[in-house]
């Protein structure tokens, strides 16, 4: 019987089913304590996953955060691509952390656990489990989405951005109102594909420069490149100016 993830927890049989009573909101007041759902619980709660995801991370040492789409299937270019830029990575002397999930989160995985590396997967408990992928060394799972964030960006060198869908653009843009605002140390963000970010790099350019409402410079915190070689070689120049 396998375990089922909830949060940071793992289950399976009777335990999982007690779980499953107690979101469904039918277990008896002896059984669910209502002082659980009150919100000086849930900063604890908060605060436990901060203290686990701190505990493990500041461990870890020189880490690459990679993102892209759960959807990118592995006989893709994309796929192959980030299992290139996974080994790279590790034999350039950094960690790789991704989401833990499928696509390219699961192929940037695969290249640095292929390459003996340390392989990192932040898992986020969602309506539609579905676990982390087989390719990391080190598990962290989250209940809460800014919890999770915070990990990315406290703890990595550089963000490497492949194509995908809305948690993709979510993170290419938070990244960047961080660095913009000064609410986090610059680091590089590297677009992966210039054929795939060509229409949005142009829409900046065109909407928010021409409409002033960002920088001219704001632009340039964005790097694109299109082999892992090239991303490999930026975040090497960056970390070395």
């Amino acid at each position: 019987m396998e375990f089922k993830r909830r949060g940071r927890l793992r289950a399976r049989g009777p335990a999982d089913a007690k779980l499953k009573q107690a979101d469904a909101g039918l277990f008896t007041p002896d059984e669910h304590p209502e002082f659980v759902h009150t919100d000086p619980w849930r900063a604890l709660r908060i605060l436990g996953e901060f203290v686990d995801g701190f505990d493990t991370m500041a461990r870890v040492g020189r880490t690459v955060s990679v993102f892209g789409s759960a959807r990118t299937a592995r006989d893709n270019p994309d796929y192959e691509a980030a299992v290139e830029l996974g080994r790279l990575l590790v034999e350039a002397g950094y960690s790789v952390m991704t989401g833990g999930g499928p696509g390219i989160m699961e192929a940037a995985n695969k290249g640095a656990y292929e390459a003996d590396g340390v392989s990192i997967g932040c898992g986020i408990e969602l309506p539609h489990e579905q676990g982390i992928n087989q390719f990391t060394n080190l598990q962290i799972d989250f209940r809460y989405f800014f919890v999770r964030k915070v990990m990315f960006v406290k703890y990595t060198e550089a963000f490497v951005v492949f194509p995908g869908g809305f948690g993709t653009m979510d993170e290419v843009f938070e990244s960047l109102t961080l660095i913009q605002t000064g609410k986090t140390g610059a680091f590089p963000v590297i677009l992966y594909r210039s054929e795939f970010w060509a229409g949005m790099i142009q829409w900046v350019r065109a909407q928010l420069i021409q409409g002033g409402m960002i920088n001219a410079g704001d632009i340039e915190l964005l790097t694109v490149c299109d082999t892992p070689k090239e991303i490999r070689d930026a975040i090497l120049t960056e970390s070395s100016a």
